[in-house]
């Protein structure tokens, strides 16, 4: 039977139950959660673990939280929520966009054991290990300081078998970069899973991703740019081809961000913007998505495969 490493200790794969592929408890930078916690408001925990307890009353089981070291990742945090909350989740090794000028010059095979012992050991010294690894590349297309952290992520998970997400930008198709990489270094694709993918509604490129063998992070919701109502036309449509095995949903949502006083309440990164566009949180897919789905004709059953079915399988490598 195949086991996950959750915050919490490995669990298998089958007691996953309802699980959110790319979320966030909290985003920030490194160290913040540590050395300035204020900024994140006052009882930032306790207002997680609230959100995590109405979660799990609406049937969410397990969140893969995907803050990274430099997205201000705390996994003592994560432990101490998932434990109050009854939520599993999941914490990720890897690196996101911003690379500090101290890491210029970090070789693949170096981040490579940097990534492993944060599967095998722990992270900084907690003994909590990560179940996922994760790189990343945007707008510009793959970097050559992120090419690095991305051969990294792939020699990594060639020593550790633990799968791979990447943050990736649909609209450019840069997946199609990210894949030549992974696939320089041996990856299994069906270990690998595209995010941000309903970023874009371009069929032809989203089913050239699925025939290499990825899972889509469906997993934008609502998003920007792409409307909420799109976006489940794209998954519909990628559903009736057939792939509905590979299609993995989540919103990229964080609970808590620092509380920067200079932004205006309609900036894109206010608290209040967001509330606006996702009143729902964690539970936007269940009261949206699904009965947008429902409403165009998907079966329950396939409900079940993408939020049930779909993670153990991306988990277990089939």
């Amino acid at each position: 039977m195949a086991t996950v490493n959750s915050v919490l200790g490995p669990i298998d794969t089958d007691k996953l139950g309802f699980t959110l592929m790319h979320e966030h408890l909290m985003v920030s930078s490194a160290g913040i959660p540590q050395v300035y916690d204020r900024l994140l408001g006052d009882d930032y925990v306790e207002r997680i673990v609230q959100e995590l307890k109405r979660a799990k009353a609406s049937g969410i089981d397990t969140i893969v939280d995907a803050t990274t070291f430099d997205l201000g990742r705390d996994v003592t945090m994560m432990a101490e929520v998932s434990r109050r909350s009854g939520v599993n989740i999941i914490a990720v090794t890897g690196w996101w966009l911003e690379l500090p000028r101290f890491l210029d010059g970090v070789s693949a095979d170096q981040f490579a054991d940097l990534f492993t012992r944060e599967i095998q050991e722990g992270i900084a010294g907690t003994g909590i290990k990560a179940g996922l690894l994760k790189a990343a590349s945007d707008i510009a297309g793959v970097s050559p300081a992120e090419e690095q952290v991305l051969r990294g992520v792939a020699r990594a998970h060639r020593r550790t078998s633990v799968p791979i997400m990447l943050h990736s930008y649909s609209p450019g198709q840069v997946g199609r970069q990210q894949i030549a990489i992974l696939q320089e270094e041996g990856v299994d694709l069906r270990c690998v899973k595209l995010d941000h993918s309903n970023d874009t509604t371009d069929i032809e490129y989203l089913t050239w991703l699925l025939e290499q063998g990825c899972y889509l992070g469906m997993d934008r919701y609502p998003g920007r740019n792409v409307s909420s109502q799109a976006r489940t036309r794209t998954l519909k449509a990628l559903i009736d081809a057939g792939w509905a095995r590979c299609l993995l949903l989540s919103h990229d949502y964080s609970l808590v961000w620092p509380k920067l006083e200079g932004l205006s309440k309609n900036s894109p990164m206010s608290s209040e913007e967001r509330r606006r566009r996702n009143p729902h949180g964690y539970l936007y897919i269940r009261k949206v998505v699904f009965p947008q789905l429902k409403k165009l004709g998907v079966p329950e059953a396939v409900l079940n495969l993408l939020c049930v079915d779909g993670p153990k399988n991306f988990f277990e490598g089939k």
